[in-house]
């Protein structure tokens, strides 16, 4: 008999294929194991298919997969959305909002904001500046962006500006299916140094990844150096390398014809953090004010299990 799927089992799924792993997920949202597996079965015996592909090194989307998790992603900004509804102000909101953006973090966390946002306040103009870190920190301080959406780990001037993290991403190795790691279901740094890297200059990741590998005095050697993540993902499909990236940038249906695929890492590596940025001290307007409640409420729920 099909079963309603209910939303903490949307929650559960979610966290599963983001870790790719049962146990990485469980621990991620802090509960038993069983519940979390026993959660997956439910779901794929309701809809009658495989959602992932069981190995050793993990828990892989099946193309079913890939289907209910668009959908899942779905069902959780709407219930976001519903959480709004309870706020809403009788009078329209107007005026303007000037939001910053970096190219890398835009595809993947503005238009959905964007798009509630405008839903919401349909009298209120947007506009959106992308540049690099360095240059929307110089326009946070001068008052010409309201706020920011960035990588928020290494800010130049962290006194200066208030930070509002929206999610923290895991750092995970990428590399071609037919690498030698690729056997191992997990992987240590040491074992990543041994191998030729692909670095993404962007938004300040190689910085944290700097730190990491200076504080466990290592230095891999680099093929290459690049701020295009087209071109690591062709070069890691290719084998010429591996690279150190956040899950949020990995999209298995994205990829080329070269199967890409990512590993845990066993020793400690910071995540890396999404958050909303603007200046320390500044009046935040009733306009400023509701986009960054709608960011929590979309964060929030996004996290909440």
């Amino acid at each position: 008999m099909q079963r309603h799927i209910t939303l903490k089992q949307f929650r559960y799924f979610l966290a599963v294929s983001e870790m790719a792993s049962v146990a990485a997920a469980a621990r991620m949202i802090n509960i038993a194991q069983s519940a979390v597996t026993k959660s997956i079965q439910e779901i794929e015996e309701s809809l009658g298919v495989a959602l992932f592909e069981r190995s050793s090194r993990g828990m892989v989307l099946t193309q079913a997969g890939h289907r209910f998790q668009a959908s899942a992603r779905k069902v959780i900004s709407a219930v976001a959305e519903a959480g709004m509804l309870g706020r809403e102000r009788a009078e329209a909101l107007t005026g303007s909002l000037t939001i910053g953006v970096t190219s890398l973090v835009a595809g993947y966390y503005l238009a959905d904001l964007f798009a509630r946002f405008q839903r919401s306040h349909p009298s209120v103009r947007i506009s959106v500046v992308e540049d690099s870190p360095q240059f929307l920190e110089h326009l946070l301080i001068n008052g010409e962006v309201d706020l920011a959406i960035m990588v928020s780990n290494t800010l130049g001037d962290p006194q200066a500006l208030v930070v509002e993290v929206l999610t923290s991403s895991p750092n995970r190795v990428w590399l071609a299916s037919s690498h030698p790691l690729a056997e191992r279901a997990e992987l240590t740094l040491s074992e990543c140094a041994a191998h030729q890297h692909i670095v993404l200059e962007a938004d300040r990741i190689e910085n944290v990844l700097r730190t990491v590998w200076s504080r466990y005095g290592m230095r891999p050697e680099v093929t290459m150096r690049t701020s295009s993540l087209e071109a690591v993902r062709s070069l890691v499909g290719v084998g010429a390398g591996i690279a150190l990236l956040p899950d949020f940038l990995y999209r298995p249906w994205t990829l080329d014809a070269e199967h890409i695929e990512v590993r845990s890492l066993r020793d400690a590596v910071p995540s890396i953090d999404i958050g909303l940025v603007w200046r320390r001290g500044s009046n935040i307007r009733d306009v400023v004010s509701e986009f960054i409640e709608l960011a929590r409420e979309q964060s929030h729920a996004g996290r909440s299990r």
